[in-house]
């Protein structure tokens, strides 16, 4: 047994766990964080995706232990207060969810994603980065017309605020 400690979505945390304890089940089990879905334990499916120090990581692939001490970002905190990310508004707004098991790791990954590319993205980029994350329901058409939508709504707010820094 180890005693960890983390920033989950902005709170300190801690807890005793076993050494053998993944990450995502230590946030779904410890933490009740219950939109971090487990699809395979195998590295495979990609629903599982946190951000841990900024990056995007397959939470199935990462013990406890070696998040601790570390800042992790799940699909709970994402949004701000009532109001939903860009990317989630975006997925939303264009369809990019079936049943939606997938869908928080599709919006992790996508959201890291259009951080790593802050100029915009393109489809090609889009589909070859989304590589790593399955969707059984959809054709994966609006997940990638989702992440482009919200990567230039992102860019553009990007370049309102570099404007007004400018003035």
């Amino acid at each position: 047994m180890s005693d960890i400690s983390l920033t989950v979505n902005g709170k300190r945390v801690g807890g005793v766990t076993e050494d053998r304890t993944l990450l995502v089940h230590f946030l779904r089990e410890n933490l009740v964080l219950t939109g971090t879905h487990v699809g395979c334990d195998t590295s495979q499916c990609g629903a599982c995706v946190v951000h841990v120090d900024g990056k995007a990581v397959k939470s199935c692939t990462m013990l406890a232990v070696q998040a601790s001490g570390s800042t992790i970002a799940t699909i709970e905190g994402l949004a701000d207060g009532a109001d939903l990310h860009p990317v989630q508004a975006a997925f939303k707004e264009h369809h990019g969810l079936q049943c939606g098991f997938c869908t928080p790791g599709m919006i992790m990954t996508a959201t890291d994603m259009i951080n790593r590319h802050p100029e915009g993205l393109d489809e090609a980029t889009v589909r070859a980065e989304l590589e790593g994350n399955i969707c059984r329901c959809t054709g994966y058409h609006n997940i990638v017309k989702a992440i482009l939508a919200a990567s230039e709504t992102l860019a553009k707010r990007a370049a309102k605020g570099k404007a007004r820094q400018a003035a």
